[in-house]
């Protein structure tokens, strides 16, 4: 399928949010913490294996685009966007195999909207740049 044509078709309910369900609920499930909860106590849950609670459209929205800006670009994105072209730590949840990584990766890009899978917060932190504020206008996150 076309990128173009697969852009009009990619919903958060019939395509992302099962992906979603299917691929990290074990540690992104209904029982892992609110983002806010998460972030005041982050070592603790990653010790438990449990990130935020990516459940629902408004939760995975504020790891796309705010407060946690690019977190789901930094963590899910293969290698093409990291100046040492390594994955993000979660890119091999994706799938089981290279070509389904891929492909889920490419629903996840295409629902983010063209131009706006990109890493950066809206302010810099440490290594990681800001300058994401003119590719909010880019995001599409259709439901």
């Amino acid at each position: 399928m076309a990128t173009a044509s697969l852009a009009a078709e990619v919903s958060y309910r019939n395509d992302v949010h099962p992906l979603i369900k299917a691929r990290c609920s074990d540690c992104h499930g209904d029982e892992s913490p609110a983002l806010a909860d998460f972030l005041q106590d982050q070592q603790r849950y990653k010790k438990e294996m449990q990130g935020p609670r990516l459940g629902s459209y408004g939760e995975l929205i504020q790891v796309v685009g705010w407060p946690e800006t690019g977190a789901l670009m930094r963590r899910l994105d293969d290698g093409t966007l990291s100046a040492n072209k390594r994955p993000g730590n979660m890119y091999m949840h994706l799938g089981d195999t290279d070509a389904e990584r891929a492909a889920n990766l490419t629903i996840l890009k295409v629902w983010v909207g063209d131009g706006a899978w990109n890493p950066n917060l809206l302010e810099k932190t440490g290594d990681v740049p800001a300058g994401a504020r003119d590719l909010m206008d880019k995001l599409k996150l259709k439901y």
